[in-house]
């Protein structure tokens, strides 16, 4: 006998999941909001009741917006460096404004892709689930 149907659809694979959670949405349902503030996971999808408060990104969310950050503005940086004739100032300013608008702009969608990293492997008190696999047998 199988069991019956979820109320919601399970994700098909880890980059679904994985893109659930970087919009800021539940990695398990897809449709709850997964932060209460910028930073703040909400205690439970209102969705799908996911228990979110055993969640541990700590700062894993930090280094994967720090490492795109530069690995996203070091071309940006050479670019300026050789085509344009600026000055350290001017150089200095842009590069920091480009720097601060980028991470601030990937921490909470990099948080929520760690929220779901660890939800899909099972790991901080998350149950590990699958969309189970149809067999033809």
């Amino acid at each position: 006998m199988a069991p019956p149907p979820l109320p919601y659809e399970l994700p098909q694979n880890f980059p679904a999941a994985l893109l659930r959670g970087f919009l800021g949405k539940c990695p398990r349902c897809g449709e709850g909001k997964l932060f209460r503030a910028w930073l703040k996971p909400k205690d439970h999808c209102p969705c799908c009741a996911l228990d979110l408060r055993e969640q541990r990104s700590d700062d894993f969310p930090a280094y994967v917006a720090i490492f795109i950050t530069g690995h996203v503005l070091a071309p940006i940086l050479i670019m300026l460096v050789l085509d344009f004739d600026l000055s350290i100032l001017a150089l200095t300013a842009i590069v920091f404004a480009l720097a601060v608008a980028m991470l601030l702009a990937l921490i909470q969608p990099s948080k929520g892709a760690v929220i779901a990293l660890q939800w899909w492997n099972g790991m901080h008190g998350f149950r590990k689930e699958r969309v189970a696999e149809d067999s033809e047998a």
